[in-house]
């Protein structure tokens, strides 16, 4: 085939017989090739996706969460929790309780780490606090945030006074305000202010995690899962409910003594969890 037209073949050809001395060019049919077609792109592997929009609340926890990274001192203290007497203590007051009525509750583990909390901030008021340029605010009040999965993203409803409520209060409140998250009902009260945050993964067989302070928050607490793990008791290997649980702090209004002292006192009540009932 010729990639040149027509036209453009008859003038040479008839070129080349008269420098050959030739008599008459005789045309010919020539077929012309088309211009081949383009082939489609091949699609790349791994670029097929489909996009979810930013709802409002989502910005925003992205907006806080990476300012809380970008500028929030973050360090962590891990400790290991012995909860056999409490896992003991919860199963005996849940079976103490009405089945239905005002006076119904069960009692899950994270409403003893909740309540362990706010006892632990009451007596060392230095881990309640948030960081100012001008001062550290020490919090008068004990407010302890609960992290809740709700459909806009993860929310901290406050359980408001929580050193000041019993673990069946401290639990109703919890089941109410997750239901208001759940439904999307929660009221700027709700969830705002300073205080202390508690999120526990370890309904999701979690074992430990560091998780991002919430400001103007100084602490947080991540609490896993209660495991079945071997331990040391009195020189002897045994078998212990162990829960890992990961203080993150501020260090700018909680260095690492301070956390580390927060972290004794809140060991010692989860761990002997009757003096939680006094």
């Amino acid at each position: 085939t010729w990639p040149g037209n027509v036209r453009e073949l008859k003038n040479v050809m008839a070129r080349a017989a008269l420098l050959a001395g030739d008599g008459p060019i005789v045309p010919v049919h020539l077929q012309i090739d088309a211009p081949a077609k383009a082939a489609a792109p091949i699609p790349e592997p791994g670029t097929a996706y489909h996009e979810v929009p930013n709802s409002t609340v989502r910005k925003t926890i992205a907006k806080r969460l990476a300012a809380s990274k970008r500028e929030i001192p973050h360090y962590y203290l891990t400790i290991h929790c012995n909860i056999d007497a409490l896992m003991g203590l919860r199963a005996d007051l849940n079976s103490r309780a009405p089945a239905e009525g005002p006076g119904a509750y069960k009692l899950s583990v994270n409403d003893f780490v909740v309540r362990a909390v706010a006892l632990a901030l009451r007596r060392y008021q230095d881990a309640n606090s948030s960081w100012t340029d001008e001062a550290i605010r020490i919090l008068d009040t004990v407010d302890v945030c609960v992290a809740v999965e709700a459909p806009g993203g993860l929310i901290t409803p406050v359980i408001r006074n929580a050193d000041q409520k019993g673990l069946s209060t401290i639990s109703g409140e919890i089941k109410a305000l997750a239901a208001k998250a759940r439904d999307g009902k929660l009221k700027p009260e709700d969830y705002q202010g300073d205080g202390f945050t508690v999120s526990n993964l370890g309904m999701f067989v979690i074992s430990a995690f560091a998780a991002i302070i919430t400001p103007p928050q100084s602490c947080l607490l991540s609490v896993g899962a209660a495991e079945k793990r071997p331990v040391v008791k009195d020189g002897a290997l045994a078998v212990a409910t162990m829960m890992s649980c990961v203080l993150s702090a501020d260090h700018r209004s909680v260095d690492g003594a301070k956390g580390a002292q927060f972290l004794a006192i809140f060991k010692r009540l989860i761990e002997d969890p009757l003096t939680m009932l006094l």
